[in-house]
């Protein structure tokens, strides 16, 4: 062997026991570091595991007081659509060789077709012969309602009584000796307070989900006309409406009503209707029927930095009367424009929505106490409350009026800043925002829609609600009606009814 070729092997071997040597070292250092960690799998330390464990059996506690009062509400109901082959058929062509709906053609039912709608959603046993609260969207123009307990039993729901304008409603099933959930006071509620809520998302029901309240008194969110939500973050899904908000006691604190989200799905907040206004509903709509509010007869508006300055009040709290109504209980009382009503019955009034959802629930006839601020000075003023006018009602918003027009199933409300700031309006514009309109109505086919401002009834402007509803009690049954309405970015006429 040449001299070169001894010197390279004996290069090469070098390496082989370097890399040798390298390998056992950090299988030795791996060996240890396994045995490290082994040992440490071995002896594991969690700091405070016996109160996490209490804890945890705590939330398993609620739940299972929970879920037996919660149920789950499967509803039918018949809707209706526009044909899409409607158009086809009144080509005299087409229906010379395929016939119309009424000749057996295609498509069939004429312009609009009825099918079956079905839905789903929650609610929560109340009393022990049968009493449930829900939401009034759960259950709003079904045909068949159906009641499912936890135990998987199915009962016949009927619709006692159902207020749209706090999205509460309460039905009864033929039903003994049911688990009733307790009450808790919604107004001792704080910020930060955990809270769960249980329901049946999506149909899966028994379902419970943990988080804290965010808030409570919120209002102004366009939901329904009497606001005074908790915000919650424990998880809220489609089918959790109507379902139960409870405390760490299990009882309950709200209805789950809606959330906020741009997909559809949960994204961390939802707002529930607090029990002490569920429980006001439900009451009066079991005792008569309906729901009796209480009524001061005032137009008030919320305080800015501003107008706080102008009437002598220190704070931005309280409600400052921006008209009062003639003949109503607080025109008798002597509150003037102008009054800035800052407590009630000794309560602060933080906002305007706060005194109306105060007065709605108090009682017809009571007397209550304000405290007011005229001139920058502070007087005590009772007022005897009368009870909420159902043509004032309807003017406010979240009722359709005129019921026996072509206008019937029109609901509207004043344009507010938020309104028409999500519309894109621009600023001074008058007239009154289309809420809803009723499927199949003469509206509805005329094409009006959720969103549309109406700026005037029969060439006569409308400035708000009162003005609007002043103007449609005047039309006669199936009397047409001229609308200008602002739509995306411009205006249009709009006929509704035949003119013929």
């Amino acid at each position: 062997m040449y001299p070169v070729e001894k010197k390279r092997l004996a290069w090469m071997w070098a390496a082989v026991l370097v890399f040798i040597g390298v390998v056992a070292g950090l299988a030795v250092s791996s060996r240890m570091d396994l045995m490290k960690l082994g040992d440490a799998a071995d002896k594991p330390s969690i700091k405070n595991s016996a109160t996490l464990n209490q804890f945890s059996e705590g939330l398993a506690d609620v739940a299972a007081v929970v879920i037996p009062s919660v149920v789950n509400i499967s509803t039918t109901k018949t809707v209706k659509q526009e044909n899409p082959m409607y158009p086809f058929f009144e080509d005299p062509l087409l229906r010379r060789f395929f016939g119309g709906p009424d000749q057996g053609g295609g498509g069939g039912g004429g312009r609009y077709q009825e099918f079956k709608e079905q839905s789903l959603g929650s609610g929560v046993i109340v009393s022990k012969d049968g009493y449930i609260v829900t939401n009034n969207h759960v259950v709003e123009g079904a045909d068949e309602i159906k009641v499912t307990l936890s135990d998987k039993k199915d009962y016949k729901g009927k619709v006692v009584g159902a207020d749209s304008r706090s999205d509460v409603a309460v039905i009864k099933i033929e039903a003994k000796n049911l688990p009733a959930i307790s009450w808790a006071d919604s107004s001792k509620l704080r910020p930060g307070e955990m809270v769960m809520a249980a329901g049946s998302p999506f149909g899966l029901s028994r379902t419970v989900t943990i988080g804290i309240i965010s808030a409570v008194g919120r209002a102004n969110i366009g939901i329904t006309d009497y606001e005074d939500f908790i915000q919650t973050d424990a998880a809220i899904n489609p089918g959790n409406s109507g379902g139960a908000l409870v405390n760490m006691n299990g009882e309950l604190v709200g209805i789950n009503t809606a959330i906020f989200s741009r997909s559809g799905g949960y994204q961390g907040i939802g707002f529930a209707v607090p029990s002490n206004m569920v429980k006001q509903v439900m009451d009066s709509l079991i005792k008569t029927g309906k729901v009796v509010r209480g009524w001061l007869g005032v137009s008030v508006q919320d305080l800015t930095p501003q107008l706080a300055k102008q009437f002598g009040v220190s704070e931005t709290g309280g409600a400052l009367v921006s008209e009062v109504m003639k003949g109503s209980p607080a025109e008798k009382a002597g509150l003037k424009p102008g009054d800035v009503i800052v407590a009630l019955d000794g309560r602060q009034v933080e906002d305007a929505g706060h005194l109306r959802n105060s007065v709605a629930g108090a009682t017809v006839g009571s007397k209550i106490k304000l405290d007011v601020m005229r001139n920058k000075k502070k007087i005590e003023v009772d007022v005897v409350l009368g009870e909420l006018p159902k043509k004032v009602e309807a003017a406010a918003g979240g009722e359709a009026v005129g019921t026996e027009s072509v206008l019937a199933g029109v609901t509207v409300e004043d344009l507010t800043p938020d309104i028409m700031d999500k519309l894109g309006l621009e600023k001074g514009m008058k007239g009154v925002v289309v809420m809803a309109v009723e499927q199949g109505s003469a509206a509805d086919e005329a094409g009006l829609a959720r969103g549309d401002v109406i700026t005037s009834v029969n060439n006569t402007p409308v400035r708000d609600t009162g003005e609007y509803g002043q103007l449609v009690s005047k039309l006669k049954k199936d009397e047409p009606v001229l609308l200008r309405i602002f739509r995306q970015g411009g205006y249009i006429w709009m006929t509704i009814g035949s003119a013929d």
